[in-house]
């Protein structure tokens, strides 16, 4: 039999290692079924071939490798192309701000990377004239009800939302739904000098386990000190953390949040939580359940601390009522054209 040389041809055994590691083994990971892989040219080379010991030429390889590559990036993009669908299909707009409308099961499963926020009344009205905001907004994963006045406002735009998943309940949900998994551990920061880590002491009892490895509570106006912004950066990233929930008021954690995610690359989900801390340091009272149903959750909080809420609740948000009713009447005077677009009525 006639040799060949070694720039022409690989042996046997190395195009049967190559061809699992770049072609066999990416398919798997890929979830690609065989049948998938009927558009690519093996530029003469049979698998079966390759399996079987023979040897294949190595441009061939590279060939076979080139297009196989192509195929599985347009296999990535459409998954992606139809994962964006599915989610703008399973969102909620009230005032223009979509909000994720899902269970607090499905959330819970799904949740493996990526930043929350927890809209409610008071974000909305923010949203609605500070454009710094807006741009930390349009940096979150994920976006769920904070507020069961959203509930019912969703239901009177005739698009209903499935749960309200607000930051106090959110916080306690996570943990306990992550009570046996080692793999998560949180860094908590926010709340007054003393209140984090008193809130790390009790949640650790509560689950079992350190869920939450360290907790820090920054100083008023932190967020505009760079020095200790750098700090408390540098303490996230020494931590085993891969979870930072953040519990400082909004806007200013979503804010946060939005400015240095890049710079923590050994965290994976963050949450915005709000007054949670507090809550879970027994340092503030939360609102009886019932009145939480009926949505006056913000007047039992006004009653509580009525100096520094009763702007927020009694001046900034009063609005949000009339914006709703404004909206409604524009779904309403929103038809149909010929080719599946809307138009405004003219009065």
């Amino acid at each position: 039999m006639e040799s060949q040389s070694t720039g022409q041809v690989v042996t046997s055994a190395i195009d049967a290692a190559v061809v699992n590691e770049v072609v066999i083994n990416p398919v798997v990971e890929q979830g690609l079924e065989p049948s998938n892989l009927s558009s690519i040219d093996p530029g003469g080379v049979s698998l079966a071939a390759v399996q079987a010991g023979e040897p294949v030429p190595a441009e061939n390889v590279k060939q076979l490798y080139r297009q196989f590559r192509k195929a599985a990036l347009e296999s990535t993009a459409r998954e992606l192309r139809k994962q964006q669908y599915e989610r703008i299909q399973t969102q909620v707009e009230i005032l223009s701000i979509p909000i994720d409308n899902i269970s607090v099961n499905d959330f819970l499963s799904q949740l493996k990377k990526g930043v929350v926020f927890t809209p409610n009344v008071d974000h909305l009205m923010k949203l609605q004239k500070d454009m710094d905001f807006v741009k930390a907004y349009s940096k979150a994963d994920y976006r769920v009800c904070d507020s069961q006045v959203l509930m019912f406002a969703s239901k009177f735009l005739g698009t209903p939302l499935k749960a309200k998943i607000s930051g106090s309940d959110l916080f306690p949900m996570f943990c306990e739904h992550h009570r046996n998994n080692e793999a998560i551990k949180i860094f908590l920061m926010g709340g007054a000098d003393g209140i984090a880590a008193q809130a790390m002491e009790r949640i650790n009892a509560r689950i079992g386990r350190q869920i939450i490895v360290q907790a820090h509570s920054p100083s008023f106006g932190f967020e505009k000190n760079e020095a200790e912004c750098d700090r408390i950066l540098e303490m996230i990233r020494q931590s085993p953390a891969n979870v930072l929930v953040v519990g400082v008021g909004a806007p200013k954690q979503e804010k946060w949040i939005a400015k240095y995610r890049e710079q923590l690359p050994n965290i994976d989900i963050f949450l915005a939580v709000g007054a949670a801390i507090d809550f879970e340091a027994g340092n503030k009272p939360r609102s009886p359940e019932l009145l939480s149903k009926l949505g006056l959750e913000w007047l039992y909080r006004l009653s509580t601390e009525p100096g520094r809420l009763w702007k927020r609740y009694l001046v900034d948000d009063f609005p949000f009522l009339w914006l709703v009713i404004k909206e409604r009447f524009a779904r309403l005077w929103r038809k149909p054209t010929v080719d599946g677009a809307t138009s405004r009525k003219v009065g």
